[in-house]
Parts: structure tokens; C-alpha cells; sequence
């Protein structure tokens, strides 16, 4: 295996920023250009593009509006019930 190239190693190190869109345009497209030419360096950008991915799909909160329902009633019933026993 080779040793990586400067250009590799900068890229690398530039990763999660890319990912993030925290890098400058100019900066972004050039590691742009790497990963579409590099595979050593595509390869790991292409596991944590997908690794995000998964994490966000997994972790949206999808929460059943039956259950939204009850939480609404059972804290509507609580504040009634706050309310009657504050004032007696």
C-alpha cells in the first residue's frame, strides 16, 4: 500500500468539516474534487456520509399522534387538577 499524499492526508484531516459543511467554498470543492478521484480517501468519506445518514434517519422522533393525544389530555387534566386544590 502506498503512502498517502499530502492532498490525501489534508483531506482526511478535513473530513467531518466537509461533512459538515464547515469549510470554505473553495475548500470544500477541492476536497471535493480528492474524493471523487481518490478511492483510499472515498472510502472513508463514504462510510461516514452513510453512518450519518443511518443516525439521522434512526433518531428523528417519530411519536404516534395517539400518544401525543394522551400526553395533551393526561397535562390538560393535571393543570385542572393544580388548579382546584392551588385555590382550596
Amino acid at each position: 500500500m502506498s503512502e498517502p499524499t499530502d492532498e490525501c492526508r489534508e483531506a482526511l484531516h478535513e473530513l467531518y468539516g466537509y461533512l459538515d459543511g464547515e469549510l470554505t467554498p473553495e475548500k470544500r470543492e477541492a476536497i471535493g474534487r480528492h474524493l471523487d478521484q481518490c478511492l483510499p480517501c472515498a472510502e472513508p468519506y463514504d462510510f461516514e456520509a452513510e453512518l450519518r445518514e443511518v443516525i439521522r434517519r434512526k433518531c428523528q422522533e417519530q411519536v404516534p399522534e395517539s400518544l401525543v393525544a394522551k400526553v395533551r389530555a393526561a397535562l390538560a387534566a393535571e393543570q385542572l387538577r393544580q388548579g382546584t386544590t392551588d385555590g382550596a
